[in-house]
């Protein structure tokens, strides 16, 4: 157990020439890292549309040991609802910004 002491949460910054599949690798001491791609113009469906709408992908690297799955799935889930929904107060993460929805 002496191995998982200590470890801490990251975020990172894919930035403007990461590939959307890019997956952040945890290590030691991190117990998670969250990547944050960067946001751009893409299309997408809406109310039968295709429009034009700000996307941007995330990505949540894990130790197993530590975090089980559905609790990452869920975490991740309420970034994406938090950002999608600035303002809203999201399982105690509000997140101020401009809405572009």
């Amino acid at each position: 157990m002496e191995e998982l002491t200590g470890g801490t949460f990251s975020i990172t910054n894919g930035g403007v020439f990461a590939p959307c599949s890019q997956r952040p690798l945890s290590t030691r001491p991190q117990s998670a890292i969250l990547g944050i791609h960067a946001t751009k113009d893409r299309p997408v469906a809406e109310n039968g549309q295709v429009v034009i709408r700000p996307m941007n992908y995330l990505a949540v690297s894990y130790d197993h040991r530590i975090i089980d799955g559905r609790e990452a799935v869920q975490f991740l889930g309420t970034i994406k609802e938090a950002l999608e929904y600035p303002g809203r107060d999201t399982a105690g993460f509000v997140v101020k910004g401009e809405c572009h929805g």
